[in-house]
């Protein structure tokens, strides 16, 4: 059977596609319970039932089938947060529901995320070279970035970087996701969530909303008798 890899031009029959998300599916599972190191295509094919053959049919080798869990999962997480965050019409209510929506993902989608963050760690050049650095972030951080400008422009947010203020978002939640790769369950992320939206909202509020609360309301002097 010739090989038909990811690579070729020809579409693919909806049995081949189903074949490739099998392969996907138990490559995610492989890689969140065993680890990175211990994904092999031997160790995968027997989870999925099938020889090495087929998923050589299907992908050209190990890289190509990470490069589409890669993928497969970060389109995955887009479909799932970015949709809801762009329906809110003000920069607080779009920063919510990016933080919201990231760590619902994490609760929802645990060994997805576990492999995101083993591939992230494992994935290596041939010599030795992470493949994935600070710069794959930058597309992330760019949508959180024009958030804040948003903010800033409407005056919802107070002055700040916004690149700082992006790295600092992705850090938190990417920390909720390593608490919860090492501990399970016992990370709450439903409080995470609450606490984490409490922090950020605190930290970009606008100065003088934080004024006006201080001084309370205006009260107008009473007129003389």
């Amino acid at each position: 059977m010739p090989p038909r890899t990811g690579s070729s031009d020809a579409p693919r029959s909806f049995v081949e596609e189903a074949r490739r998300a099998q392969i996907v599916r138990c490559t995610i599972e492989i890689i969140a319970s065993l680890g990175y190191a211990q994904a092999s295509l031997a160790t995968i094919a027997e989870r999925a039932g099938i020889s090495k053959g087929v998923i050589s049919y299907h992908f050209a080798g190990k890289d190509e089938l990470i490069a589409q869990v890669y993928t497969s999962v970060m389109t995955m997480a887009a479909q799932r947060v970015l949709p809801v965050v762009e329906a809110q019409p003000r920069a607080q209510d779009k920063l919510r529901a990016y933080i919201e929506g990231s760590l619902a993902f994490i609760a929802d989608h645990g060994p997805e995320s576990i492999a995101l963050l083993e591939i992230w760690n494992g994935l290596r050049t041939s010599a030795g070279q992470p493949v994935l650095d600070a710069r794959s972030y930058e597309p992330g951080l760019e949508f959180l970035q024009a958030i804040f400008r948003q903010g800033h422009a409407a005056g919802e947010f107070r002055r700040f970087v916004p690149r700082t203020m992006a790295v600092a978002v992705r850090s938190v939640i990417d920390g909720v996701l390593i608490q919860r790769a090492t501990y399970g369950a016992d990370v709450d992320i439903a409080e995470s969530s609450r606490e984490i939206v409490a922090l950020f909202e605190a930290a970009t509020r606008a100065v003088r909303d934080d004024a006006t609360r201080s001084k309370g309301p205006t009260r107008k002097p009473r007129a003389k008798r």
